[in-house]
């Protein structure tokens, strides 16, 4: 439902909002993303070490709608910004975090308790995205290093890191496939899930 509301409103941050979910990518990451670190025939962002916060580079497989979203966006002349401001610049950073504020004034409005943890009962933010696709791939069975790996977190000790330098990109590619999938309010259950008995 989250994502059918904020589908429904216009304007870049909340483009910019989508793609962060569907990327599971931090804020920062998406409101920096440029259009030469997007391969449309490859369908990978690469984003440059000196973006990371882990200090190295990062690749992304973007799902169809991923996609689909970056060839409606209209591209701003002379600025190099995917989610550019109205003057060409970088989004500033409660731009994204207003979108899901007003969701959630949205849903206040219409009577709805709204977008929030149910454990601690506070409002959605931006990052809860990002933990919230960790929630997902846990519960659907996928790979630890995985999930870790998509959220470009580093993964294993030195020594490890030292012999295991995959990054997954075409395993991840469709797990990122199945959680547009699961975003959309459709079914995307990962095979090894049932027989994990993650799922019934």
């Amino acid at each position: 439902r989250w994502w059918a509301e904020v589908s429904k409103l216009e304007g870049i941050a909340s483009r910019a909002l989508q793609f962060a979910a569907l990327t599971a990518a931090r804020s920062g990451e998406v409101r920096g993303a440029v259009w030469e670190e997007i391969d449309q025939e490859t369908a990978t962002w690469t984003i440059s070490a000196a973006r990371m916060k882990s200090s190295r580079e990062h690749r992304v497989p973007l799902s169809a709608e991923v996609i689909e979203l970056l060839s409606d966006l209209p591209r701003i002349e002379g600025s190099p910004y995917i989610f550019s401001s109205a003057r060409g610049g970088m989004l500033s950073d409660m731009s994204m975090s207003a979108v899901m504020k007003r969701l959630q004034k949205t849903e206040g409005k219409a009577g709805r308790s709204g977008f929030v943890d149910p454990r601690t009962n506070r409002s959605a933010v931006p990052h809860g995205l990002r933990s919230t696709f960790r929630q997902w791939t846990a519960e659907q069975g996928y790979p630890r290093d995985m999930a870790e790996l998509a959220l470009a977190h580093v993964v294993g000790s030195e020594v490890e890191r030292a012999y295991q330098r995959s990054d997954m990109l075409e395993r991840r590619r469709k797990m990122m496939a199945a959680w547009a999938v699961f975003l959309r309010g459709e079914s995307a259950v990962h095979p090894g899930a049932r027989r994990l008995g993650v799922v019934e």
